[in-house]
């Protein structure tokens, strides 16, 4: 197995650029100071949150193996279209079977953050409703996808995340609508369907990367936007 084969965008690049397109229009808000104060009520310094989320926008090209399925035939060296985004399945010479990966964009940072805000705020009881309804939401919408692996509807984890979140706690809603649609689609999406990947032909199945780092992304932007819409400081 070579590991540098485990590094590849999860979206096509037209897709991939798009996505960078809306944290660059969200970087012009800040500067603007449109959203001046979306990140203090988000929880975290407004260059904190960009750090993070470009790190968690270039991060997703990283993954860490941690197990390796038994070996089957595998699809290779295209790309997969699903509820009109296109991800990308690598290529792979002398691949051993189906990997199960980490994304470091979309799985590492996310929970690491998602962490933080519930602690700073104390919200770990609204915390795992949230997550908890979130989960329950993206399990019902993932499907397994050949050579992918498991994927969700990129604006089902935000749009979930975002109702989610303001019915549970308006003043906390941005900080919950972040954890809710991090953690609630990597448990609801990825970890609960774990068992459906055997067979899928997925020469990388990645926990939080094509099929579910888009949504877990916008999940993050939605969360900015709630933040400067919302009233009161959830720090």
């Amino acid at each position: 197995m070579h590991v540098s084969h485990l590094q590849y965008l999860p979206i096509a690049p037209l897709f991939f650029a798009l996505l960078v397109g809306v944290f660059g229009l969200l970087l012009v808000f800040i500067q603007l100071g449109i959203l001046r104060y979306a990140y203090t009520r988000l929880g975290v310094s407004s260059n904190t949150a960009l750090f993070l989320l470009f790190a968690s926008l270039f991060g997703s090209y990283i993954n860490i193996p941690v197990a390796q399925l038994p070996e089957q035939n595998v699809l290779a060296g295209r790309e997969v279209s699903y509820f009109g985004m296109r991800y990308v399945v690598p290529v792979m010479v002398d691949w051993p079977g189906t990997v199960i990966a980490v994304n470091v964009g979309g799985a590492v940072i996310p929970t690491i953050l998602s962490l933080y805000l519930l602690a700073k705020n104390d919200l770990w009881g609204s915390g795992v409703l949230a997550v908890g309804c979130v989960a329950v939401i993206c399990h019902m919408m993932a499907t397994p996808v050949p050579g992918v692996g498991i994927a969700v509807p990129i604006l089902g984890p935000p749009i979930a995340a975002a109702i989610t979140a303001l019915l549970v706690s308006w003043r906390h809603a941005a900080a919950l609508a972040y954890a809710g649609g991090s953690l609630g689609t990597l448990i609801g999406a990825d970890l609960l369907n774990l068992s459906h990947i055997q067979g899928l032909g997925a020469p990388v199945a990645s926990i939080g990367g094509a099929g579910t780092f888009d949504g877990i992304f916008l999940a993050g932007i939605i969360a900015v936007l709630i933040a400067s819409l919302t009233g009161r400081r959830s720090a």
